[in-house]
């Protein structure tokens, strides 16, 4: 969305376009380089085995990543996020092949003050909700 969206243009229960994410094995590596978190869980079948997982997971910061980013597109850019807090509800298990998994994000206005705007948000890999409580708070005054 453009930077011109505004509290003033919403209501509470407005929702945001919804959006899926694509995570691949290569997606992981490249994480774990840039935030410096090598876990082998994000990597190796044998220890997310090892540690009661189904198999090599997506880093839980990467996922909630993916879902502020559905917030900041939407509010004009990542200087309007002015918190958020999640659950890490289910781990998101990503297979050893070409086309990895996909999650769907939703969002919903739940609260407008002033131009201050909290969002929920839902992230899905399946049926599985894997974060929970996630809310977003963004400032729509600010410069965008």
């Amino acid at each position: 969305m453009s930077a011109a969206l505004s509290a003033t243009d919403l209501e509470k229960g407005t929702e945001l376009p919804p959006r899926t994410h694509r995570f691949t094995r290569a997606d992981l590596v490249r994480y774990a380089g840039a935030s410096g978190d090598f876990n082998p869980i994000h990597w190796s079948d044998r220890v997310a085995g090892e540690n009661g997982l189904p198999g090599v997971i997506v880093h839980g910061m990467f996922t909630m990543g993916v879902a502020v980013g559905l917030v900041s597109d939407w509010a004009g850019g990542p200087d309007r996020i002015t918190g958020c807090r999640t659950r890490f509800t289910k781990p998101v298990v990503v297979p050893d092949d070409a086309d990895g998994v996909e999650v769907a994000i939703t969002g919903r206005v739940t609260a407008i003050d002033g131009s201050a705007v909290t969002v929920a948000v839902d992230v899905r890999c399946g049926e599985d909700k894997v974060l929970g409580a996630t809310v977003v708070e963004v400032d729509l005054g600010a410069a965008g």
